[in-house]
């Protein structure tokens, strides 16, 4: 016995180094088990030789993981340190023109920076001027709805508060939510209608409403900056002959920081501002969904050689969207560099992505050398889970 112990102890010292990478293989295939029909899986290591894979040439849906796509495009377009632009103009008659390029990030705060700002080159307005013709009107997301959901705001070029009003009701009376933000009288009558205590509603495109908002918003913060305002807020243009620039905000937020916000809350919103604003820099304003899906079209084809993806819009949150794992990792070998955007959790920088029977998660796991694996699970099973798949993934590459 006593000799069988000694060969056993030599043998281990022997192949000692490759025994975790066994186990890991045999984890690994269990693991690939979990992978349906209408599921996919591919994980590579950081030099691009697969470690699993199971239909990865499968076109699914992707949910929102498409949006590491769709900021690819905007950063590949738009550039890691570009800042949206706000204008501002006036006229002889003190008139207000607010000329908007999509700013995502225009945020009951930026807005009283903004008006503190304007106060220093005004002492009155008479009527505020909306210009939201920078994008085009309305804009048609598929897959975004009429509800109240955040998830379903509509997209244009001047919208403050990701175009929703987040509410509650004391007392009998209906009050803002947000300390920073008023209830402003012409949500009141939506507010109302939508028979809750508190929760949020989300504007809409009819009769201008998302525009007019934010015009009514700037009033309230002008006002609270001491300037007067005597007129009324109004749709319109810049106009070239009579108007001139007083102030050009430029956002706080370069496209990188961003990206990091839209990843990490999964914002539909920003990412499809993002694309709309990267087809208006391709192909000329005004930025419409046609133009930015054709610039992401063009990037998958041109830069990224993607063979099989579909995309009709920037989000996800359409399921007509559809990628293979195998196009889905060459997006993480493109965003390798921009991967501390992404949310992250111990060794794991990833984005979900999740529809009603549709569970996704992509993203990489960190080697103790700091390089990154790849890894793509798309289950378009209902029932069965991305985060299910990928903990045991993780579990069984630890060793890595």
């Amino acid at each position: 016995m006593r000799k069988i112990i000694i060969c056993t102890a030599v043998v281990l010292l022997l192949i000692g180094p490759s025994v975790p990478h066994c186990t890991a293989g045999s984890s690994l295939e269990a693991v690939k088990k979990m992978i349906g029909r209408q599921d996919a899986i591919l994980v590579t290591d950081p030099d691009g030789r697969v470690l699993i894979s199971k239909n990865e040439n499968r076109p699914l849906i992707p949910a929102s993981t498409l949006k590491i796509f769709t900021a690819l495009v905007a950063l590949h377009t738009l550039g890691p340190e570009y800042r949206f632009e706000t204008e501002f103009y006036c006229d002889d008659d003190d008139n207000l023109t607010i000329k908007g390029t999509g700013d995502p990030g225009l945020v009951s705060e930026v807005l009283t920076e903004i008006a503190r700002t304007l106060a220093t080159k005004l002492v009155r307005v008479n009527n505020i001027i909306l210009d939201a013709s920078y994008f085009s009107q309305p804009l048609e997301i598929p897959g975004i709805s009429s509800s109240s959901e955040p998830y379903d705001a509509p997209n244009g070029a001047l919208c403050v508060n990701f175009n929703t009003v987040f509410f509650k009701k004391e007392n009998g009376t209906y009050l803002s939510a947000e300390p920073q933000t008023p209830l402003l009288p012409m949500v009141l009558g939506r507010v109302k209608s939508s028979n809750l205590t508190e929760g949020r509603i989300v504007l809409s495109h009819n009769e201008n409403e998302i525009t007019l908002y934010s015009g009514y918003l700037f009033d309230h913060f002008l006002r609270q900056a001491g300037v007067a305002v005597t007129g009324k807020v109004a749709i319109g243009t810049v106009r070239s002959d009579r108007d001139h620039l007083i102030y050009r905000h430029r956002s706080p937020l370069t496209l990188s920081d961003t990206i990091a916000r839209l990843l990490t809350y999964s914002n539909n919103y920003t990412t499809n501002q993002i694309l709309i604003m990267a087809g208006a820099r391709r192909y000329g304003p005004p930025g419409t969904l046609e133009k930015g899906v054709q610039a992401a079209r063009d990037y998958a084809r041109n830069i990224l050689k993607l063979k099989d993806i579909h995309i009709s819009e920037g989000s996800g949150i359409s399921r007509d969207n559809r990628i293979t794992a195998r196009d889905m990792r060459k997006v993480l070998d493109a965003f390798a560099p921009y991967h501390t955007l992404m949310r992250s959790d111990g060794r794991q920088f990833y984005k979900t992505g999740t529809l009603h029977g549709i569970s996704t998660r992509a993203g990489y796991i960190e080697r103790s050398d700091g390089s990154l694996d790849r890894f793509v699970v798309l289950v378009n099973s209902p029932g069965r889970s991305a985060e299910h798949v990928t903990r045991h993934l993780i579990r069984s590459m630890e060793s890595f």
